[in-house]
C-alpha cells in the first residue's frame, strides 16, 4: 500500500490544513501498518505552472531541451508517477479567493495527461486513475454550506469534479469552515478532528 501526502498551504505552521492532513496520515498509517508514504510540499517545492514551451518539450521527437525545462518536464513526470502510483492520497487543501491554491492547481495539471489520467473515446471520456481513495483536508475562513456563499466554493467542487474525471470516486472531504470567525474556528477545527478519528 502506498500513500501520497500532499500539502499546499503558505501558512507553514499556523496552517489548519496542514495540521488536518497530518493528523489524517497519522490515522492512515495507524490503520494500516507498514504503509509508505511519499510526502510532497507544493508551497516549500512548487512545481512550475503549465507553459506552452512546457507542452512543446514533452512532444516526442524535439530532440535536446534547455536544462531548465529539461528539469521542469522532469518534475512534472516525477509528480504524475508518485499520483499513478499511490492507493491512498491525502491532500492539504485550503480555500484561498474562492479556489484553491494556484500551487496545487500547478500540481494537479501535471497530473492530467491524456492516456496516464484519463482518454477521450467514442463513448467520451474515462477516467483511468479510478481505485484509489482519497482524502481531502479543506479549510475555509467562512462557511460555504448554504446559498449565497455556496456559489463561491470552486474549492471543493473543483477538487471533486477534476478527480472525478481522473476517474476517483471514492473522495472524502474533512472540512473545517469558519477558521477565520475568532469564536468558531476552535469548534470547527475539533469537528474535523472527530471526522477524522471516524475515517477508522
Amino acid at each position: 500500500m502506498r500513500l501520497l501526502h500532499v500539502d499546499s498551504s503558505i501558512l507553514g505552521g499556523n496552517s489548519v490544513s496542514r495540521s488536518l492532513s497530518a493528523e489524517i496520515v497519522a490515522a492512515e498509517t495507524r490503520r494500516t501498518p507498514g504503509i509508505e508514504v511519499t510526502y510532497r510540499d507544493l508551497a516549500a517545492a512548487p512545481l512550475g505552472h503549465l507553459s506552452g514551451v512546457h507542452l512543446a518539450a514533452r512532444q516526442a521527437g524535439l530532440g535536446p531541451q534547455p536544462p531548465a525545462i529539461e528539469t521542469d518536464v522532469e518534475n512534472g513526470q516525477a509528480a504524475l508517477e508518485e499520483f499513478v502510483a499511490a492507493d491512498v492520497i491525502v491532500i492539504g487543501a485550503p480555500m484561498y479567493n474562492f479556489a484553491i491554491p494556484s500551487q496545487l492547481k500547478a500540481w494537479i495539471d501535471r497530473l492530467a495527461v491524456a492516456g496516464r489520467t484519463f482518454r477521450y473515446s467514442h463513448n467520451g471520456v474515462e477516467g483511468l486513475a479510478g481505485g484509489k481513495r482519497m482524502i481531502i483536508a479543506s479549510s475555509r475562513g467562512g462557511s460555504y454550506g448554504q446559498q449565497p456563499m455556496a456559489a463561491l466554493d470552486h474549492q471543493e467542487t473543483y477538487l471533486r469534479g477534476v478527480f472525478g474525471f481522473f476517474g476517483i470516486t471514492d473522495i472524502t472531504f474533512i472540512r473545517a469552515e469558519g477558521v477565520a470567525v475568532a469564536d468558531q474556528r476552535e469548534k470547527s477545527i475539533q469537528a474535523a478532528r472527530t471526522a477524522i478519528l471516524a475515517l477508522a
